[in-house]
């Protein structure tokens, strides 16, 4: 049997005080004994230690033990939260049992059940099947792809959205019964579940629903859950070690590193081996992308006025902008700037790039030319390019302008004439209201956009020759430059809260200027001295 990691991650509460006495009593030689536990602490009590602390024939390599009592259960439990191990079912680990806590067994020579103790492969699939309504799609969405993070940097495993409905890891947010045999407990208690690797039901990870999730420091972090869950997908079991963060209490702080401990690393370095000496090669990770092209062209002078750029995208630390048969990387820690041709990248599509654009949580770029797309993920393209119909495009698109992925809502945007469409990276669907057009979201733009991306929460879309740094937040276009600043040219920008293609104010002239150049040209004319006051007046 499928046995699952019914995750219940323990909030860091102070422990109860009980101000009525537990029905505890002793025999003549002052030994607590289990018959003498009553009453509906007793009761739950043994539910907790049968489903924490049993060793029934349903667990794989375990045999029952005679003195597997409720006292025996107890001392265990107590030694794992290193709490007093009296055997007696006190206060302080009554407290325990109460917290919400993880429902995988706590023993530490558990092994955890499932076909497999580890996946045979690298590269795994997840796929969200149903959403909180705690959080945005969009916030979850962020939440599942940073708690993947966690453990992709620290092993060779890569974790990649499915397409259609199979996943190796399917993502889901249930109340009560939910079709596993395993039902949720309401709030508190049971805050979710994992499956170890297999097929079928293995990996997969249950949410309760009946739970506050959140992003935050406060509530039940969905973030820190996720992560630990995905531990228990992986093959991991529960540690007694507080620092680790397959401890099965929750950890209420949100640190600004890994939350893995060393022994968390050192044991999936175990299951699946080291991190890769190539991932320090690979684009997101390291700011270099030149390292990958054995041969560069350096940037000659490049900043011609007129400049128009086909296509632009962010790329790990680096901006990559197409023009005709070439493509320029420019690293945006150092701004340096090189060329190279298309074809060395993309051998199949050696010019005229229409759209460009990079989900970084994915590792991966796609290219757009025509009516087919090429995906790039690691700087390997996939062999065969996609039609862009197959992403949801009516019949009547069969090619885009420019296309956008904005990282905080997962969405990305394709931008066609004066219209866009909405794409759902997560769920690989468009959205159903779309196209919409663009001046209505983005007032101030309009009309056909040669190529659009996403750099520090703002966006940029180049029109022409012309630059535009939109401010979402606002809704207005707060700088306008040439598009040549991407090539690392002296910038020519100008503040502007004006729409595209408005036309500057003329330049007014005071009086007096237009009177001394009046004076000026009077006095050429005529041959005439001028005087040295009117001189030093101009």
């Amino acid at each position: 049997m499928n046995f699952p990691f019914s995750v219940t991650l323990a909030l860091m509460l102070d422990l109860l005080s009980f101000s009525v006495p537990l029905p505890c009593k002793t025999d003549d030689g002052g030994n607590q004994r289990d018959e003498y536990l009553a009453g509906k602490e007793l009761s739950f009590a043994k539910e907790n230690l049968q489903h924490f602390y049993h060793f029934g024939e349903d667990l794989p390599n375990r045999t029952r033990r005679s003195t597997d009592s409720i006292k025996s259960r107890l001392k265990q439990q107590q030694v794992f939260f290193h709490l007093n191990a009296t055997g007696l079912l006190d206060s302080e680990i009554l407290a325990t049992m109460k917290a919400p806590r993880c429902g995988v067994p706590d023993v530490s020579n558990y092994r955890p059940p499932g076909k497999w103790n580890r996946w045979p492969r690298n590269t795994l699939t997840y796929r969200i099947s149903t959403y909180t309504s705690s959080l945005p799609s969009s916030r979850v969405n962020s939440l599942i792809v940073s708690a993947f993070k966690v453990w992709s940097d620290a092993s060779p495993l890569r974790f990649e959205p499915a397409f259609g409905p199979n996943a190796d890891i399917e993502i889901k947010f249930a109340k009560k019964a939910h079709g596993d045999t395993f039902a949720f407990d309401g709030p508190g208690g049971t805050l979710a579940h994992a499956f170890g690797p297999g097929e079928g039901i293995g990996g997969d990870v249950h949410f309760d629903e009946d739970e506050k999730w959140t992003a935050e420091n406060t509530g039940l972090n969905l973030y820190l859950v996720a992560a630990h869950e995905f531990g228990h997908s992986l093959g991991l079991s529960h540690s007694s070690n507080p620092s680790s963060l397959m401890y099965p209490k929750y950890k209420t702080r949100i640190t600004n590193g890994s939350p893995l401990s060393n022994e968390d690393r050192q044991i999936v370095t175990r299951l699946y081996g080291p991190v890769s000496s190539s991932r320090g090669m690979h684009y997101l990770n390291y700011p270099y992308l030149h390292y990958f092209f054995p041969r560069w062209l350096t940037v000659d002078k490049k900043c011609n006025l007129n400049l128009t750029f086909d296509a632009i995208t962010t790329l790990g630390q680096n901006i990559v902008i197409f023009r005709k048969r070439k493509m320029w990387i420019r690293q945006l820690q150092t701004s340096n700037v090189k060329e190279e041709l298309i074809k060395n990248l993309l051998p199949h599509v050696k010019s005229n790039i229409d759209a460009a654009y990079e989900v970084s949580s994915q590792n991966t770029a796609n290219i757009f030319k025509g009516s087919k797309f090429w995906s790039v993920t690691n700087l390997k393209v996939k062999k065969e390019p996609t039609e862009i119909s197959k992403l949801g495009f009516p019949a009547g698109v069969d090619r885009i302008d420019s296309a956008v992925h904005l990282e905080e809502t997962g969405k990305t945007l394709f931008l066609v004439g004066g219209n866009y469409w909405s794409y759902d990276e997560f769920t690989h669907t468009m959205d159903k209201d779309s196209p919409k057009n663009i001046s209505g979201t983005f007032p101030g733009i309009s009309g056909k956009v040669d190529a659009v991306f996403e750099l520090n929460d703002f966006l940029h879309f180049l029109i022409g020759h012309n630059s535009y740094k939109y401010d979402m937040k606002s809704l207005k276009i707060v700088e306008v430059a040439n598009t040549n600043i991407w090539l690392g040219c002296l910038p020519t920008t100008t503040k502007s809260d004006a729409k595209i293609c408005e036309k500057p104010a003329p330049k007014r002239i005071s009086k007096t200027r237009k009177y001394i150049k009046l004076k000026i040209t009077y006095l050429m004319v005529t041959g005439a001295q001028v005087p040295t006051s009117e001189k030093h007046s101009t």
